[in-house]
């Protein structure tokens, strides 16, 4: 994928697919790195195919019999000299604590460094595909939460009012923008 906002997009609507009710979205960057790490509260993967996943002739899809996904951000961490993980615990094992995180590490000074992108519009356009499910955005640098967003706390606001409503989804673009541009 040309931008990591791209990889982002994937595996949070991953995530949503398995039921999560709630998607963390973290970025963390450095002057020398950026580690993006989702997790969430869906169904989870057995041992096997956490395993699997990173393989692109893996899928679960009935719609086709590639899943380039996870394979595509794996290699992306890793050809920058990075590193990708991926821990899953299956409902069926976990009744309470089930889940799945993925993390991945870039050096964002490497060659071979796939851009961040558009997070606002990923952001924006998971949570007006998925107005009933929650997700916390975070990017911090060094260490310093700078830009937030969490869309429990807007229900709380809203009320009634989905989370789809042209007047939201524009909202929740200016704010994370404007966020982005008070920190540069």
């Amino acid at each position: 994928m040309k931008e990591l906002s791209l990889n982002i997009l994937d595996v949070a609507e991953n995530s949503v697919k398995a039921g999560a009710t709630l998607t963390q979205i973290s970025i963390d960057e450095t002057d020398e790195l950026l580690t993006l790490k989702i997790i969430d509260d869906g169904c989870g993967m057995s041992e096997e195919t956490v395993r699997a996943v990173t393989d692109p002739f893996y899928t679960t899809r009935t719609t086709r019999k590639v899943g380039l996904g996870v394979p595509l951000l794996k290699l992306a961490a890793e050809q920058t000299g990075g590193s990708f993980n991926i821990t899953s615990k299956s409902a069926e094992q976990y009744e309470k604590e089930h889940g799945t995180v993925v993390s991945a590490s870039f050096y964002k000074n490497h060659l071979d460094f796939t851009p961040l992108g558009d997070v606002v519009s990923s952001v924006t356009t998971l949570i007006q595909g998925h107005p009933d499910t929650d997700f916390l955005f975070t990017h911090s640098f060094s260490g310093e939460e700078r830009v937030r967003l969490d869309t429990r706390q807007l229900r709380e606001v809203l009320g009634d009012v989905s989370l789809s409503e042209y007047d939201v989804i524009k909202w929740i673009e200016e704010y994370l923008k404007e966020q982005y541009e008070q920190f540069g």
